[in-house]
């Protein structure tokens, strides 16, 4: 199994619509995707490691896909729509990191 993580950094001025990503960005990966998307997890930064410290990062999501190849072919075809989709929630530049999930 594969996860595919992306990570917003927490920039002072940017923004992020945390609703608009919970309601709307993630239920349209998850349909274009179909079972290419076994689920996914989204994460509202909070805090830093020390008490009062601000989160390295305003959001995350994680999605998890049986293979790299599975992963892929589904989400080529949505590519463009999916990143379009982007500018309705934040003007941050994320961070992908795709990952196999070894233990849990």
């Amino acid at each position: 199994m594969i996860k595919m993580s992306v990570y917003y950094p927490a920039e002072g001025g940017s923004k992020f619509d945390h609703d608009y990503y919970r309601t709307s960005h993630m239920p349209l990966i998850k349909e274009r995707l179909g079972d290419a998307c076994l689920r996914y997890e989204i994460d509202k930064g909070l805090a830093g490691r020390e008490p009062g410290s601000a989160p390295a990062f305003v959001a995350a999501c994680h999605v998890y896909s049986p293979s790299l190849e599975t992963f892929q072919r589904a989400f080529a075809p949505h590519r463009a729509e999916i990143a379009a989709d982007v500018a309705n929630y934040t003007d941050i530049a994320p961070t992908v990191q795709i990952s196999e999930v070894v233990g849990g």
